[in-house]
């Protein structure tokens, strides 16, 4: 058998490491975690549909994780950024998440994080040569019953 490091990008392929990637974890999680995989998306729109932002994110296995959230330039410091993120807390809480991890860059929310519980566990330095990529985290207190 010979073997060789190729760059061409199937769909098939991707969907190969993912699925690898999946089924190796799932034999550390506990089993009542291991199927808890479930994309949550919230839009800001008006009347006709026209999209001003929004959030994208997941729950895997007991936490959420955020990998998009943008609210229209003209729609900052309105509160429409903090309401999403109040209405996502919310679901994660009632999916029983134990905590929402996120990360933005020096340029972007830090700040906007930070303000709302957020708190920074780890950071890398010199992206993009000028800026810092901040890990943040906040725990959630759900009640089980």
């Amino acid at each position: 058998m010979s073997l060789h490091i190729t760059r061409e990008i199937t769909k098939t392929d991707k969907q190969y490491l993912e699925d690898e990637l999946y089924k190796f974890n799932l034999k550390h999680f506990p089993i009542d975690l291991r199927d808890r995989y479930e994309e949550i998306c919230l839009f800001i729109k008006d009347d006709s549909g026209k999209i001003y932002g929004g959030i994208m994110s997941a729950v895997c296995w007991n936490w959420l994780e955020i990998y998009i959230l943008i609210v229209d330039e003209d729609l900052r410091n309105s509160g429409y950024g903090t309401k999403l993120l109040l209405e996502l807390e919310e679901i994660a809480l009632s999916k029983k998440c134990d905590f929402i991890k996120v990360d933005t860059l020096s340029f972007q929310a830090l700040d906007f994080y930070k303000k709302n519980g957020y708190e920074v566990f780890g950071s890398i330095n010199n992206v993009g040569r000028d800026f810092e990529h901040y890990y943040l985290k906040k725990d959630l207190a759900y009640f089980s019953g």
